[in-house]
């Protein structure tokens, strides 16, 4: 039984709707929810989830909802017969601020907010779901097998990678981002609002090398709508970067795609370890 799933979730009984974002990531959960025979639909957020992914769901079984239309996606909850969601993928950063068209219900929600970040937003929508009887489950649920495992050594110094754990556990606590790049002990770069590959699009210009990519979570992450990711592309950026290592946390990071990502990551030269 995975570990992240509650006691008493009951794979032939559950109904589970994908909540999705953009990228990779709710592609593959949907892969490995299906693989456990659980039933599944598809909660489409527009302009963000994959063609590929609504593609794999049947009209009876599928549906999409513009960003902020909280009371449609809680009737569109109901009628699936949802008794999980699971929060995946990404919303593009801009869209917080440009095309945002919260319905009556979602606008008296943000107005209660003295603090309005992805943290606050994305805990209210959960607490939301989960007043109408809706369980929103850990978003590594059937993610297992694609988590980071911790190394047993690293390749560069402790003391260096140490040094790059603590600058990115404290921005993380103080919600600025959640990666930062180093050299030597020294902070290059920390992750903002536009994430950890625009973070890593910056560091081209600096033209060094060896330089050290560091993802981490927070000490009270709300792992129900926020999971660090790694994957291909954002590998292939490394590569183009001079990034040549990268320490993920176990168990908390999910690598798209793992096997492919780790063989293409050797063929580069990169090392990826887990701390």
């Amino acid at each position: 039984m995975d570990e992240f799933l509650p006691k008493d979730f009951n794979i032939k009984q559950s109904i589970v709707t994908i909540i999705a974002g953009c990228g990779e990531y709710p592609i593959l959960l949907t892969e490995r929810i299906l693989a456990k025979g659980v039933s599944c639909h598809l909660l489409a957020l527009k302009g963000e989830a994959a063609v590929d992914l609504w593609e794999r769901f049947t009209e009876d079984k599928r549906a999409e909802i513009a960003i902020g239309q909280m009371n449609q996606a809680l009737k569109l909850l109901k009628k699936f017969g949802t008794s999980d969601v699971i929060l995946a993928g990404q919303i593009k950063p801009l869209r917080f601020f440009k095309d945002l068209h919260p319905d009556l219900r979602a606008l008296c929600l943000l107005r209660k907010l003295r603090q309005r970040n992805a943290d606050t937003i994305f805990s209210t929508i959960c607490g939301e779901i989960e007043k109408i009887g809706i369980r929103v489950l850990d978003a590594r649920c059937f993610m297992e097998v694609d988590l980071v495992q911790r190394s047993k050594k690293f390749p560069l110094k402790r003391s260096v990678v140490e040094h790059g754990i603590y600058i990115a556990s404290e921005i993380a606590r103080l919600d600025i981002g959640q990666s930062v790049i180093v050299k030597n002990g020294t902070v290059l770069y920390v992750e903002g609002f536009d994430g950890t590959d625009a973070m890593i699009r910056h560091a081209q210009s600096l033209e060094l090398s060896d330089l050290l990519l560091i993802k981490t979570s927070k000490i009270h992450h709300d792992f129900r709508f926020d999971v660090p990711i790694f994957g291909m592309q954002t590998l292939e950026l490394m590569h183009t970067s001079g990034i040549r290592f990268a320490a993920l946390e176990a168990n908390q990071t999910i690598i798209l795609n793992q096997d492919l990502v780790l063989k293409r990551a050797e063929v580069l030269g990169i090392k990826i370890f887990g701390y």
